[in-house]
């Protein structure tokens, strides 16, 4: 049986797993979401899959950047304020390095036409790694009818309308609790979840 880890391994174990994660990240937290799901889902058994969604849905709608927000939970999940910390410092380190570094010589580097190219590859990948993770995701999510019905009104006010992501995040998760007090769409999605019932 596995040892339970003491706390200072705990937050050392955080800190190399997020300063991964951070030093890999291109394009801002959507595009961490593989590299998050690979880690603290699939490999370390921080959260499952449905806590990474709630998390990202958090950190729409609170303050500051969602790669830290994320960090900061699940640090905490795993190790309390500590961990919060180990974790939250992780993610930023690379970054933080990485950015001086290149803030230095940034005068000299973006001149090079082999830098702009470089990057704009990097935009593609970054797009297919947030394609890929959403899709992914989506599995998870659209698990009925009403769930699938909300997607859509979303999609098209993100799409076509300038209202706030956080402002969407929140309506949405108010819609959801609004079907406890809604017995024709609280019943639609009991029956969606478990189509045997009543059989």
């Amino acid at each position: 049986m596995e040892q339970p880890k003491s706390k200072p391994a705990q937050c050392a174990e955080l800190f190399a797993a997020f300063a991964r994660i951070g030093a890999f990240t291109f394009g801002g937290g959507y595009a961490m979401l593989p590299m998050l799901k690979r880690e603290c889902v699939e490999s370390k058994h921080w959260i499952d899959e449905n806590e990474l969604l709630d998390v990202f849905a958090i950190g729409q709608c609170t303050p500051g950047v969602i790669a830290v927000n994320t960090a900061t939970f699940v640090g905490y999940r795993v190790g309390g304020t500590l961990g919060a910390v180990a974790a939250t410092l992780g993610v930023v380190f690379p970054s933080l390095v990485i950015i001086m570094l290149l803030a230095a010589a940034l005068s000299f580097v973006m001149g090079y036409a082999a830098v702009q190219h470089a990057l704009n590859g990097v935009r593609v990948c970054v797009c297919v790694l947030v394609a890929n993770a959403v899709l992914g995701l989506a599995k998870k999510s659209l698990v009925d009818k009403f769930a699938i019905a909300l997607y859509v009104v979303v999609l098209v006010l993100a799409l076509f309308t300038g209202i706030s992501s956080a402002v969407l995040v929140v309506a949405a998760g108010a819609v959801g609790v609004l079907t406890l007090f809604i017995p024709a769409l609280n019943q639609a999605k009991g029956n969606e979840q478990d189509p045997k019932e009543g059989k």
